[in-house]
């Protein structure tokens, strides 16, 4: 599993970064599958954690998922820690941190660098990030602003070589979604005449269904239909940089004794989840104990 590759893989630079607080521990905590976060948070209490940071595995902050995982480790600390023995402090995001950036612009230079030099430059690239209800967006949540914020940082990176897109995926339901869909992107690029798509996955740091089978097989298969040389450039997983910006979050984070960052303390202007007001304030409340 990728994330607890990654995980580990931080622990060890953690050792190295930040011995005055070492050893370092890593728990994997899901919303849908196991380890699910109360047993994550079982298995902490049994290694006797005193101090712990909620990492997300999200660089763009949304209600509906960082959000949704704080919200969940909140309900559950009220029954499995309901004295605070463990002192948490939470990285809610980092969109533009100095390291992905360049951990997806190497990437996509490598992809690029498969191309010929006369078809190089005609790549459109295609960043694909999971979409949201346009209920949840009008709400005020921040993501699509975070997203497009990520893939602003990696065009310069690059030196904007490229045409781009964002394009969002991964929508279900009747109801209206955020837009333009990249399935919809694909087909609308063939009959302009594009014949060469590289798509990024830019909000997901590690392979699974929604690039294995999504990006890699369903739009894969559509693209080719059409005509389309699309390919795909890696995920990052356990790419070095990107565990480097991971461990660079977390001893940064360490060093400025702060327990939740004030974009988080945030809430959207038209929130009225009751949870989220609590789980800002537990962890606000966290700053005077660690």
């Amino acid at each position: 599993m990728w994330s607890e590759r990654q995980g580990q893989l931080v622990e060890k630079l953690m050792d190295t970064l930040s011995p005055e607080t070492a050893p370092h521990k890593s728990f994997v905590a899901f919303r849908y599958a196991s380890p699910l976060t109360e047993e994550a948070l079982e298995e902490m209490k049994k290694a006797g954690v005193k101090r712990a940071v909620a990492l997300t595995l999200y660089p763009q902050y949304s209600c509906s998922t960082t959000g949704s995982s704080l919200n969940q480790l909140w309900r559950s600390l009220q029954t499995i820690d309901p004295k605070n023995e463990i002192k948490w402090s939470v990285i809610d995001r980092y969109p533009t941190h100095a390291k992905l950036i360049d951990a997806f612009a190497r990437n996509i230079e490598k992809s690029l660098a498969g191309y010929s030099e006369a078809d190089r430059k005609n790549v459109v690239l295609l960043f694909s990030a999971h979409s949201l209800p346009m209920s949840v967006v009008n709400r005020g949540d921040p993501y699509p602003a975070e997203v497009a914020a990520t893939v602003h940082q990696v065009m310069n990176r690059l030196g904007n070589t490229n045409p781009y897109r964002l394009v969002w995926q991964s929508q279900v339901g009747p109801s209206q979604w955020l837009g333009p869909k990249t399935d919809q992107a694909i087909e609308g690029y063939a009959k302009q005449g594009v014949k060469h798509l590289l798509a990024i996955p830019i909000a997901f740091v590690s392979d699974h269904v929604e690039t294995l089978f999504e990006l890699d097989i369903e739009y894969g298969h559509l693209a080719k239909e059409k005509g389309i040389d699309f390919r795909r450039v890696e995920s990052l997983n356990d790419n070095a940089i990107f565990i480097e910006a991971l461990a660079d979050l977390v001893n940064t984070h360490l060093k400025s004794h702060t327990s939740i960052s004030t974009q988080l303390l945030l809430r959207c202007p038209s929130c009225s989840n009751a949870t989220c007001g609590k789980t800002k304030s537990f962890f606000e409340g966290q700053k005077s104990m660690i």
